[in-house]
């Protein structure tokens, strides 16, 4: 592990922070900084289009395609720099990293011009339809359908756990194309837009009564016979790019939103004198050491890709399972430390997170460590759960033998 960055890195981290410096707003990141509900949408709405015209947006992608063309070593430093500001660099998290990316790498010249370009921009809103009730886990058990009709996909089927499906203008969605082949092999990745009779959102509304998660009822929807994405029936292949980023990403400031909320954590913890508890001091240094643990796995994780010497399933899988129970761990640790405070609804009902969005329903106004506790009881599931993360690191990297299939009884 290296921590030596390239010299010439140096006028390139210059340049975002000056860059930073002259488009955030005057005493963005001071303390008592804060902006109204209003404000923070606005913001967030001219942030976007001030990021598309720096092209800071998918700066790595190649220039053709609207990207600055960055190496990984430049793509850490920008990385850094807009946590280091806390300021938000993407335009839509799903077109950005997950189907953005796997579109570059996998589509057609047509399709890339076709999506690109709203990616970029941000006019384009994704979401994921990849797990459905009978197959999260299981992902190749999936059993929407699409059928060619002419020039068009007749989509059926269920999806769920669908993130910000509310808001979304297309959703990119694994469908059972060939009933008869082998279950990894009959699968195709489709690009379907929402705004449509065939599709259903309907919220999963969560204990503190936000619904980011969705179910998608699909009854005959359609999608042009050219949106399908690497291919007919190699689906497979192509979720597993997506799935690929989704896990693989920002490995040096990944641990940097865990270590701000500890902080939190150990100030609530000092105002009400829970940080005298010998338990709870140990608890806290505990939490700690495993932040720093992420961020040195996070150093060594950009150190094997640039030297080449990493196993990407292998290394995400560690990485989700590591930082999700994590998570989990201490957001429990931060309702002990709040005690029966914690049961009392202490948010502001006109808070919004950084994303714009209410937290919670607007007479159940949970506070910023509330809704993260009630966030992370799901953090062990989405992206593949703990269980299928541990299956990955015993036999892909620990030669372990593989996990026996269920026999069928009788």
């Amino acid at each position: 592990m290296d921590l030596n960055y390239p010299v010439e890195t140096e006028p390139f981290r210059t340049e975002i922070r000056q860059w930073l410096a002259d488009n955030l707003p005057e005493g963005w990141g001071t303390p008592g900084f804060s902006m109204t509900k209003e404000e923070r949408k606005a913001f967030l709405a001219d942030w976007t289009a001030k990021l598309f015209e720096g092209g800071w947006i998918c700066a790595s992608w190649p220039e053709e395609y609207g990207g600055k063309g960055l190496g990984l070593m430049e793509s850490v430093v920008l990385n850094e720099e807009f946590a280091r500001a806390e300021a938000p660099l993407r335009a839509d998290f799903f077109g950005d990293t997950l189907v953005g990316p796997t579109i570059l790498q996998w589509a057609s010249e047509e399709q890339k011009q076709q999506f690109i370009p709203g990616i970029l921009k941000g006019t384009i809103a994704w979401c994921q339809g990849f797990s459905e009730p009978d197959a999260g886990s299981d992902l190749a058990g999936l059993t929407t359908r699409a059928e060619l009709d002419g020039d068009e996909w007749v989509i059926n089927g269920q999806k769920v756990w669908t993130t910000q499906a509310q808001f979304a203008d297309y959703i990119f969605l694994l469908a059972r194309t060939d009933p008869d082949a082998p279950k990894h092999a009959g699968i195709s990745y489709l690009l379907v837009p929402m705004d449509q009779e065939g599709i259903e959102v309907r919220p999963i509304a969560q204990v503190d009564g936000s619904a980011d998660f969705n179910e998608i009822f699909i009854t005959d929807a359609r999608c042009p016979k050219e949106n399908v994405v690497g291919g007919v029936n190699n689906g497979w292949k192509v979720a597993m790019t997506t799935l690929g980023f989704e896990r693989g990403s920002s490995a040096t400031t990944g641990h940097r939103r865990f270590l701000r909320e500890l902080d939190t954590i150990i100030a609530t913890a000092r105002a009400n004198g829970r940080i005298h508890d010998p338990l709870i001091r140990q608890r806290l240094a505990t939490a700690w050491s495993k932040v720093k643990i992420m961020e040195i796995n996070g150093y060594r994780s950009l150190t094997d890709a640039l030297n080449g010497t990493h196993h990407m399933a292998a290394l995400g899988a560690a990485n989700k399972m590591n930082w999700s129970e994590f998570h989990q761990e201490t957001m429990e640790l931060a309702m002990d430390i709040l005690g029966m405070a914690g049961q009392i609804l202490t948010g502001d009902p006109n808070e919004v997170s950084d994303e714009g969005l209410h937290r919670g329903r607007e007479d159940y106004p949970v506070s910023a460590l509330q809704a993260s506790f009630f966030f992370s009881r799901s953090e062990t599931i989405w992206g593949g759960t703990a269980e299928i993360q541990r299956n990955i690191v015993g036999e892909r990297v620990l030669g372990l033998p593989k996990e026996p299939k269920p026999v069928a009884a009788g």
